[in-house]
C-alpha cells in the first residue's frame, strides 16, 4: 500500500483526518499530531515528520507553509519577512529532495482569511497571503514540484464554510478541502476514486 504524508497548519487538521479516512484501505495516510506552524519551524522538524511513516517510505508529500509567517502581531510587520520565507522555502525543497527523494511533491497555496473578524493585535491580510503564495509557487515549481492551488478554492466558499476568520473546521469546509487534496493525491496514487468520508476536527486550532 502506497503512503502519503500530510503536513502544514492548522488549515491541514481540517482535512488530514477525512483525507486519511477517504483513502482507509487503498493508501496509508500520515501527519503530526502537532501543527507544523512556520517555515522554518517545519525545515527542523521535517526529519522527524518522516519517522511518521512506516520505514519512512513516503510515495507522496503534501505540504503547506505561509500563514504564520505571514501573520501580523501587535500592529507589527509579517512574522517572516517575505525574503526570509522565501529562503526557508528553498531550504525546504532541498530538504524534501534530500530526505524523500523518490516522493511525488505537492506545495498547497495558503488559504484565504476573514480579515474584518479577526483581533487588529493579531491579524492577516489576504494580500499578504497572495504575496507569500506567489513567491513560494515560484520556487518550488522550480524544483518541479506540484501545486495545489487551495487558496483559490478558499476564495470560492461561502462564509458559513468558516469555523472562525482563519479556519474551515465546518462539514462543508472539511469537504470542499478534502475533495481538493484528493483531486492532487488520487492521481499520484494510481487510485481511480474515493468515496469521502467526514472526520472533523474538533479542537481548538493552534496559532489561530
Amino acid at each position: 500500500m502506497k503512503s502519503v504524508l500530510l503536513l502544514g497548519d492548522s488549515i491541514r487538521a481540517g482535512y488530514d483526518k477525512s483525507v486519511a479516512a477517504s483513502l482507509e484501505g487503498k493508501a496509508g495516510v500520515y501527519f503530526p499530531k502537532e501543527n507544523c506552524r512556520f517555515a522554518a519551524y517545519m525545515l527542523r522538524q521535517l526529519h522527524e515528520y518522516k519517522s511518521l511513516v512506516p520505514e519512512g517510505r513516503v510515495d507522496v508529500l503534501h505540504w503547506n507553509a505561509g500563514l504564520w509567517d505571514c501573520l501580523r502581531l501587535f500592529g507589527e510587520e509579517p512574522q517572516t519577512p517575505i525574503e526570509v520565507y522565501k529562503y526557508y522555502i528553498d531550504r525546504l525543497c532541498v530538504r524534501i529532495k534530500k530526505l524523500f527523494p523518490e516522493a511525488k511533491v505537492i506545495f498547497a497555496t495558503s488559504t484565504a482569511v476573514q480579515t474584518e473578524k479577526m483581533n487588529p493585535n493579531f491579524i492577516r491580510y489576504n494580500e499578504d497571503t497572495e504575496a507569500y503564495n506567489a513567491a513560494a509557487v515560484e520556487i518550488v515549481k522550480s524544483y518541479g514540484f506540484e501545486v495545489n492551488d487551495l487558496y483559490a478554492l478558499s476564495l470560492t466558499l461561502p462564509a458559513e464554510a468558516h469555523s472562525d476568520p482563519v479556519h474551515y473546521y465546518t462539514p462543508l469546509g472539511t469537504h470542499a478541502f478534502t475533495d481538493g487534496v484528493l483531486a492532487y493525491l488520487l492521481p499520484a496514487l494510481g487510485i481511480d476514486e474515493a468515496e469521502y468520508k467526514e472526520n472533523l476536527h474538533t479542537d481548538k486550532p493552534v496559532g489561530i
